[in-house]
C-alpha cells in the first residue's frame, strides 16, 4: 500500500513537470500579454461581461495578447473580445463550471491550479480583475501578495467595477490597516476603476515603460 502511494506520487511529479514544460513551450513566444480574471457564472447579458469584451478588444488593438482561464463567463468574454488577436485560454479540469469556451485560438489544458497560476504570472504584464467568486479572489490576492513581498516584478493590478470591489477595499482599510496587518502604502499595488480606457491605459503605460531600452 505504501509502495503504491509512493509510485502515485512519483507519477504525479512527472505530470506536474510535463504541465510546466508544455506551458513554457507553448507560451514562450506570446509577446506582451495581459490576464483577465473573473467569474465563470456571469452571462453575456451582464454588464461586466460586456465590459470585459470591450476591454479585451482594446488590448488587442494595443498589440497585447489576452490570457483568460479558458472557461465561461468573464473568461469567455475575455477570449471573445480578443479573437482578432492572440486569445489564450488556460483551461483547468474541474468537476463543474469549467467548460472550455469556443473563443480561444490558443488553448492550453491544466490539471493543477498551481502550474496554471505560474503561466498567468510568468507571461502577463498586468492583471484586470473583474467581479468573481472564490477563484477570482484567490487569483487577485495571490498576485497582490507576490507583489507586496517582491516575489514578482512590479506590474499593475486593476480591479474593475467599484460597485463590486469598493466594499472589500473599505474592509481592508478598516480592518487590515487599522490593525497594522498591512500598510497604507499597499493600496498603491492596485487601482479600482469603472473606466475601460483608464484600465487599459494603466497597463499599456507600464508595459511600454518596461519595453524601453
Amino acid at each position: 500500500m505504501i509502495d503504491d502511494l509512493k509510485g502515485d506520487e512519483s507519477w504525479r511529479m512527472f505530470r506536474i513537470i510535463s504541465e510546466f514544460a508544455d506551458g513554457f513551450d507553448k507560451l514562450s513566444d506570446t509577446g506582451p500579454a495581459i490576464s483577465i480574471f473573473g467569474s465563470a457564472r456571469l452571462e453575456p447579458s451582464d454588464t461586466y461581461y460586456q465590459a470585459t469584451v470591450d476591454i479585451a478588444k482594446r488590448f488587442v488593438e494595443e498589440g497585447f495578447a489576452v490570457i483568460s482561464g479558458g472557461g465561461p463567463g468573464i473568461m469567455e468574454a475575455a477570449n471573445r473580445g480578443a479573437t482578432n488577436g492572440k486569445s489564450i485560454g488556460l483551461n483547468i479540469e474541474l468537476p463543474h463550471e469549467q467548460v472550455p469556451n469556443p473563443y480561444q485560438n490558443q488553448p492550453l489544458d491544466f490539471r493543477y491550479f498551481f502550474t496554471r497560476k505560474v503561466m498567468f504570472l510568468k507571461y502577463s504584464m498586468g492583471y484586470i480583475c473583474m467581479p468573481g467568486g472564490f477563484g477570482t479572489l484567490d487569483e487577485t490576492f495571490e498576485s497582490l501578495t507576490l507583489l507586496q513581498t517582491g516575489r514578482i516584478s512590479k506590474m499593475p493590478i486593476v480591479l474593475f467595477g467599484s460597485e463590486f470591489w469598493q466594499g472589500l477595499v473599505d474592509w481592508m482599510q478598516a480592518q487590515l490597516v487599522k490593525k497594522g496587518l498591512i500598510d497604507q502604502s499597499d493600496f498603491s499595488l492596485f487601482t479600482v476603476t469603472d473606466d475601460i480606457e483608464e484600465a487599459v491605459a494603466i497597463i499599456v503605460k507600464h508595459a511600454r515603460g518596461r519595453q524601453q531600452p
